[in-house]
């Protein structure tokens, strides 16, 4: 019988990632879940996962900061170790603070952003081409952009819609980097949605109007994205940024 699929999420905990991880575990991938600081959280997600995969479908958990080589490394060897082999990883850590305008920023809420939103992004990515390419597995990465890289968002966090360029721009070089290794590497760009990564809860409801769809996703919206992603059905898929912005 063949192994389920294992796949790394980070910032799995809550919102965006935790949607992610439930629903691969509805299409019957094994999950090890990163994340920085709520262990409730997370093993209460873990605990959805299990209950909402089939057969052999398991999760771990394992606190550790995505900007921190060590942590990135104890997260892919702690799946390998009880899951088995990783197929796939999800780059969803990321950070939004500060908020506001860039004259204002701190430069250390500034530095620590940056190396989250895109340090992190890029330890991950190199760690799971590293373990894609020893096993020979192949697989598939995806990051987690958001709309702001080509939005700019101005007057609320410049610094980290260029942090999703970053991302956005690495999501195209590297896929053509491991393409010959079977390895695909996509992003997944999402609009405004209901999360608690807002400053201001409202924001969602605020934003509404001025998204053509008429309102702000849901985070099993960017979950349905991911999982294609990484499913054989996108399998001539790579390099790509699927926007999922209600139009924005």
């Amino acid at each position: 019988m063949p192994q389920n699929p294992v796949t790394v999420v980070t910032g799995g905990s809550r919102g965006i990632g935790a949607a992610i991880s439930v629903r691969l575990a509805k299409d019957g991938h094994s999950i090890a879940l990163g994340y920085h600081s709520d262990a409730d959280a997370a093993e209460k997600v873990a605990a959805e996962v299990r209950a909402t995969g089939g057969d052999g479908v398991r999760c771990v958990t394992v606190r550790m900061d995505t900007a921190e080589e060590a942590g990135v490394d104890r997260l892919f060897e702690t799946a390998a170790a009880e899951l088995g082999p990783v197929t796939g990883l999800v780059n969803n850590a990321g950070i939004g603070a500060p908020v506001g305008p860039l004259a204002e920023a701190d430069v250390a809420a500034m530095r620590r952003a940056l190396d989250v939103n895109v340090l992190g992004y890029l330890l991950c990515a190199r760690r799971a081409i590293r373990d894609m390419k020893r096993t020979g597995s192949g697989g598939g990465i995806v990051n987690i952009s958001s709309a702001a890289a080509t939005l700019g968002a101005p007057g609320e966090y410049v610094h980290y819609a260029a942090a999703k360029g970053a991302v956005d721009t690495m999501t195209v070089g590297l896929s053509k980097e491991v393409a010959a290794d079977g390895i695909r590497v996509n992003a997944v760009a999402p609009g405004v949605i209901w999360t608690e990564f807002h400053a201001d809860p409202e924001r969602p409801a605020k934003l509404a109007e001025s998204i053509p769809l008429g309102r702000s996703g849901h985070p099993e919206e960017i979950a349905a994205a991911v999982t294609w992603l990484l499913s054989p059905e996108a399998s001539y898929t790579s390099g790509t940024i699927l926007r999922v912005a209600g139009g924005r």
